[in-house]
């Protein structure tokens, strides 16, 4: 992949405030908006006009961080109905993506939306709060080569400013899957800049040790709540590839207990993740 300059504004000047960010050879932008600076930021130009908008938010219940994906003739209008409403979407940040020359339609926003969608969903990072597949739009070949063009766009901003709510994760085995292993529960893992994926199929220890702390069985709960995890043949199974944001919060899940992922998860010449990422380093 070729490198890319990405401006991002702090409008004033707080690193957690308001920001917009742009690719500078591109003619769209992507301003963030924490819903405790919603008045600041329904003043600013970028949030005027056609566009898509995504919601992000959680709850202590979720497994994983929530997303609500919408186009709108009117961002500005349409955050702020957001705002007042009643509904039971969760959110505490706003992504709104505009184009700097107004080249976006109505057309335009509710194919871009449907594709957001799809892709969110199968990225499978986030839980999306849609209730249903958002429709999409007849739009003629010529104008879909260039709204995959301003979605790759998209991609890279949503991705910079913290949600990577349309990247791929790696689901597939290699020489440098890390395996984690204990009293017949085996996992497979791959170490990325999000953490450590716990790929498909892997097990885990149905029991937690006595002296395992409590957040181990809370969080399994949440896990099997949420339906990432299922019992199967006396484990835990994955149902779905699940990223931890901590290799020790990974491996203390697998096999329940309290566990340092870094010594725990191995690759399969043996050595640990500690000796191959920490002391090749260091």
């Amino acid at each position: 992949m070729l490198g890319k300059t990405i401006q991002i504004y702090l409008t004033d000047g707080n690193p957690r405030g308001i920001r917009v960010a742009d690719i500078t050879s591109r003619t769209i932008q992507a301003l963030l908006i924490p819903r405790s600076h919603l008045k600041e930021g329904l003043s600013r130009p970028e949030i005027e006009g056609v566009g898509i908008y995504l919601l992000f938010g959680e709850t202590e219940s979720s497994t994983k961080p929530l997303v609500y994906i919408g186009e709108a003739e009117d961002c500005k209008k349409r955050i702020s109905q957001h705002n007042l409403s009643t509904s039971k979407i969760n959110w505490n940040t706003a992504l709104v993506i505009t184009s700097k020359t107004l080249y976006f339609t109505k057309s335009h926003v509710k194919y871009l939306e449907n594709y957001c969608y799809t892709s969110a969903l199968n990225s499978g990072r986030f839980q999306l709060q849609n209730i249903s597949t958002p429709t999409k739009s007849y739009i003629p070949d010529p104008v879909v080569a260039d709204l995959m063009d301003i979605f790759e766009t998209m991609k890279i901003l949503v991705s910079t400013l913290g949600f990577p709510v349309f990247d791929i994760m790696s689901k597939k085995k290699t020489k440098h899957t890390l395996i984690c292993e204990g009293k017949g529960a085996k996992a497979f893992g791959n170490y990325t800049e999000d953490g450590l994926t716990v790929l498909k199929k892997s097990s885990a220890n149905l029991l937690v040790t006595p002296s395992a702390s409590p957040w181990i069985s809370n969080y399994r709960k949440s896990l099997l709540d949420g339906e990432i995890i299922f019992i199967k043949d006396g484990f835990y199974e994955f149902k779905e590839d699940y990223i931890f944001e901590s290799v020790s919060r990974a491996s203390s899940v697998i096999l329940g207990r309290n566990s340092n992922g870094w010594s725990q998860w191995k690759y399969e010449n043996g050595r640990t993740l500690d000796e191959v990422i920490r002391q090749d380093i260091s």
